[in-house]
């Protein structure tokens, strides 16, 4: 109730266990908090937290506009109510590497057990976009090495993200997540491969776990966990699928309401009421009102 159980250090912990495992790890993006409990109660890994998603949701488009304060914020408010680990999107830290250490140091707080950030020019655009522009790797690393001085939990995972891939080609990519590595990044993040064997270069050359986006409409096919775990692939995101699967009904139900003027041809495709009220666990907030906060006033004592 109010807030999941499992503690942040905790969660860190866990996500730090699971990946010395070799399983892959399923981390879809949650675009709430209610969509978080979902991720959970449907038994996935983890929850992502997606920039892209972020700025969509406050109506911009994924150019680098949104503000640590928000990605804190939102951050907060998604691991506050689930038990898994949550890995965020820190962009590109949000300015020099002062501001990166800031950065990781506010997502610290917030109680997420990841992020990742990323060799972008700042402000950056969506890594499945042409036209992106990358940072040296001199100031790559300083970014990395930046945030790992910055945690001061330990187990908090700081994953580089290099978008080279779609500048230079694959060999400098493979290059650059070498030096992240050796920067401090305890895992990799190789943006817009082409295909199964762009992931497995880049998996075969570092030894720290390596993640694959698969975002629809994007540069990279959408392979199966069966495919990425065959090329040893550790953690799969799908940063803003429910999103889009949920302003596709959203829009198509409004359609409906202005061509038929009632909802009544799509209520068996809503979520019923029962089922939000047992995502939202109201049983135990009523348990709270009935066991704590009701009462029964005594009566009053004679005098």
């Amino acid at each position: 109730m109010l807030h999941a159980r499992t503690t942040a250090a905790a969660k860190r912990a866990a996500l730090r266990q699971r990946l010395a495992s070799g399983e892959l790890l399923r981390y879809p993006g949650a675009f709430n908090p209610l969509s978080a409990k979902l991720i959970q109660d449907k038994g996935f890994d983890g929850v992502y937290i997606s920039g892209a998603v972020l700025s969509a949701d406050l109506g911009l488009p994924d150019i680098g506009l949104t503000t640590l304060t928000e990605v804190a914020g939102r951050s907060q408010q998604i691991a506050r109510v689930t038990d898994l680990p949550a890995l965020v999107d820190a962009d590109t830290g949000f300015g020099e590497p002062m501001n990166v250490a800031r950065t990781v140091q506010a997502l610290e707080d917030a109680g997420v057990a990841g992020l990742h950030i990323e060799d972008q020019v700042n402000p950056k655009r969506c890594g499945h976009l042409d036209g992106k522009q990358v940072v040296d790797t001199g100031t790559a690393l300083k970014r990395i090495r930046a945030a790992v001085d910055a945690r001061r939990d330990p187990d908090l995972l700081i994953m580089a993200r290099t978008d080279i891939r779609g500048v230079d080609g694959l060999a400098v990519a493979v290059d650059r997540a070498k030096a992240l590595v050796d920067a401090g990044a305890d895992a990799i993040f190789p943006e817009a491969m082409r295909d199964l064997a762009e992931f497995e270069a880049v998996r075969t050359a570092v030894d720290v776990p390596v993640l694959a986006n698969m975002t629809e409409f994007g540069k990279s096919e959408l392979f199966t966990t069966t495919q990425l775990a065959d090329v040893g692939i550790n953690i799969v995101i799908y940063p803003v699928s429910l999103l889009r699967l949920a302003m596709g009904a959203a829009e198509r139900g409004l359609d409906t309401l202005v061509e038929a003027g009632t909802l009544a041809p799509v209520v068996d495709q809503m979520q019923h009421r029962a089922r939000l009220y047992e995502l939202l666990d109201y049983e135990s907030y009523n348990h709270f009102d009935t066991a704590i906060f009701t009462y029964v006033p005594e009566p009053a004592a004679r005098p």
